[in-house]
């Protein structure tokens, strides 16, 4: 790797979302509630790539994400790559794919749904496609990921 290329310090322990695309970077940021976090937090944003052009990524030291979290990362920007970094090297690495079930991540789009006006969980099934939506197990309301708001 050339000189130049290498823009943020080496993590030791940590995650690396990578890919994010960078009109997504300020939403994923938000959701994974980086500003409570105490570790160091490098962010990249609009660095170029060969696969999407321009990205942004985000190395947390320290950091590890549960399926929950992850689930939660797939609504938002679904194709990041998360890499799980121990002892300076990758131990882990995979392309975060939207389940084919999510509960108590995503708000129901329906007012009439029971979801909105009982206390429990909500729960969606993906409708899988070009352009993937989620579809409400109670009353069947499908909702883009454009459109989705998170509980």
């Amino acid at each position: 790797m050339k000189r130049q290329e290498l823009l943020v310090a080496a993590l030791e322990n940590g995650t690396v979302i990578d890919h994010i695309p960078s009109s997504k970077l300020f939403e994923v940021v938000n959701l994974l509630h980086l500003e409570e976090m105490r570790t160091s937090i490098t962010v990249g944003y609009n660095l170029k790539s060969k696969k999407m052009g321009h990205k942004s990524i985000i190395k947390i030291a320290g950091k590890f994400f549960s399926d929950e979290e992850i689930n939660q990362l797939a609504v938002v920007s679904p194709n990041v790559t998360l890499s799980v970094i121990r002892d300076y090297e990758v131990v882990e690495k995979k392309e975060v794919k939207l389940p084919e079930e999510l509960r108590g991540i995503v708000k129901c789009a329906n007012p009439q749904c029971i979801t909105n006006n009982e206390p429990m969980k909500t729960y969606f099934h993906v409708v899988p496609g070009e352009h993937p939506a989620l579809r409400c197990h109670y009353c069947n309301k499908e909702i883009s990921l454009e459109h989705v708001k998170l509980v």
